[in-house]
């Protein structure tokens, strides 16, 4: 669900160090030099990349800027291609059965290790190319004078891609703001220390 939706499941994070005062009039320009990339007509497992936070088909920000009041908001657009395991050992027994009686034909009793690895791969890239590739987007909103980013997801993987694709893109780093960082945050540095010693205890 997007972040404007009813309901949305958020992972906070805070931008770590310093953000250069420059860095607002160049995010249209950064955001394009990292956009999304179309797959269609490939046969790629994947692409990923920013898109307009208002139309995720706009990778070139014609429909609305990213500036949002004290805000930066965009998304991240992740296009999948997906082959189901039943169609792919189909498909490759097919294969294989071929590859065996040409095999026969010319006199050789089997089908060596890298031979069917390479019959496995044509089969993979053929099916890849027939395959359209599945859409995901996932909201991002940047508070600019708290220093907050919000991501409008919280699977593991998507963090992951997420965090890397934003350093890539501003040459920041990204701290989740957990129950962790949150209490860190709150305490003196004195006092900070204390909670990497909390150890956790059983409620029931």
């Amino acid at each position: 669900m997007g972040i404007l939706s009813s309901s949305v499941s958020l992972t906070r994070y805070r931008i770590a160090g310093e953000v250069p005062d420059q860095l607002q009039n160049e995010i249209q320009n950064r955001l394009m030099s990292y956009k999304f990339l179309d797959i269609d007509q490939t046969s790629d497992e994947r692409s990923f990349g920013w898109v307009c936070f208002d139309d995720f088909l706009d990778t070139r920000w014609k429909t609305a800027g990213p500036h949002k009041g004290s805000y930066l908001a965009f998304a991240l657009r992740l296009d999948t291609r997906r082959i189901q395991p039943g169609v792919m050992k189909k498909h490759l027994r097919l294969a294989l059965e071929k590859a065996r009686r040409e095999q026969k034909e010319r006199g050789r009793p089997f089908i060596s290790r890298d031979e069917k690895k390479q019959i496995k791969d044509r089969v993979k890239q053929a099916l890849l190319s027939k395959t359209l590739p599945v859409p995901a987007v996932f909201d991002v909103a940047w508070d600019v004078s708290r220093h907050v980013v919000y991501l409008g997801a919280t699977s593991p993987k998507i963090r992951e891609l997420f965090e890397d694709h934003f350093t890539r893109s501003f040459e920041l780093h990204l701290e989740p703001l957990g129950p962790y960082f949150l209490a860190k945050n709150l305490l003196k540095d004195t006092e900070a220390d204390r909670l990497d010693q909390v150890e956790a205890s059983i409620m029931a």
